[in-house]
């Protein structure tokens, strides 16, 4: 891989579990790009006010780029659960409050879908690569599985615990390999790393 050897990625996220996740996957295939954080700037929050997740990650990746200079990539994703017409959805990590702790947010899904057995659910995932003096770019993904009847496993983070795969495992009983091979995130990452790739 040729590349500039100052080029540098940001992955425009304040969130350390996405953070950790997104530079693990990107580090594996980019072991020598300088990768880094919102945690390395003194970059602000943009208000999410897109209808879709393509927008919110472009809202993201575009205003990490204003205020680093680098090459930013940003997400954003939601768990959509059919018997909940698609919520929590474009609002997942605001479900319930955003300051409500996930354990709470999970045990409100799971009252929500007591008896149900129709319980269809899947994480959606839209990546924005936004570069100066180039357009902003998207990269989306699908992961398909059920809600499960209780959390387990340890792994992961957000609704991980409650998201059955259709192998029988959730996101979270999964070590992160494992995790990173089958996820939304896991899976546009790739993609989205495929395009990099040919930039560099």
């Amino acid at each position: 891989m040729s590349r500039s050897p100052d080029r540098i990625l940001v992955v425009a996220t304040h969130n350390r579990s996405k953070a950790r996740e997104m530079t693990t996957i990107l580090g594996d295939r980019f072991p020598g790009l300088d990768i880094r954080t919102l945690a390395d700037y003194p970059a602000p929050e943009p208000d999410e006010t897109g209808t879709t997740y393509a927008e919110n990650a472009v809202i993201k990746a575009e205003s990490a780029l204003a205020a680093t200079g680098e090459w930013c990539v940003a997400d954003d994703a939601g768990l959509e659960i059919d018997a909940m017409d698609g919520a929590p959805g474009l609002y997942s990590k605001r479900f319930a409050g955003e300051e409500t702790p996930f354990p709470e947010k999970i045990a409100i899904i799971l009252r929500n879908l007591e008896g149900r057995t129709d319980r269809a659910a899947r994480f959606r995932v839209a990546v924005a690569l936004a570069r100066p003096d180039a357009a902003t770019e998207v990269f989306e993904a699908t992961c398909e599985g059920s809600i499960a009847e209780v959390p387990s496993g340890a792994g992961g983070f957000g609704y991980d615990p409650v998201f059955l795969l259709p192998e029988g495992r959730t996101m979270a009983d999964l070590t992160a390999a494992e995790k990173h091979a089958v996820s939304h995130r896991g899976k546009v990452l790739r993609a989205f790393s495929d395009r990099l790739a040919s930039l560099l």
